[in-house]
């Protein structure tokens, strides 16, 4: 059994090292803070690192579709991707989106349950 558990915006970045893997995530937890966060529907915002230093995955979660296009629609655009360019260009080395746009996804799980 699965159930739909929310809506997701995933941007994926490549990065030169562990030193530019762990910049980039504090950048970007203080860019969720300071920009995302508070918007109804946010639920939360994770950063998966690749243990070789590479990748981070970004993963931010929302209730709903709904609540994400509010987001879109009604938030600082301009003044986020402001803050975001800011982030990379402070970064130790070179970090690169690795998509053109921001994908969405609707999520479903299966949650603990009983043995079939």
């Amino acid at each position: 059994m699965t159930k739909e558990s929310g809506f997701y915006s995933i941007i994926d970045y490549t990065v030169d090292g562990p030193e530019t893997q762990r910049a980039l995530l504090k950048a970007f937890t203080e860019i969720q803070k300071t920009w995302v966060r508070f918007y109804p529907g946010y639920r939360s915002a994770q950063f998966h690192l690749s243990t070789d230093g590479t990748r981070v995955v970004n993963l931010v979660h929302w209730a709903t579709e709904a609540d994400y296009r509010n987001f879109v629609e009604n938030s600082d655009t301009d003044g986020r991707m402001a803050a975001i360019r800011q982030a990379l260009e402070n970064l130790p080395g070179k970090a690169e989106i690795n998509m053109p746009g921001a994908p969405t996804y609707l999520a479903y799980e299966v949650t603990p349950g009983p043995r079939p």
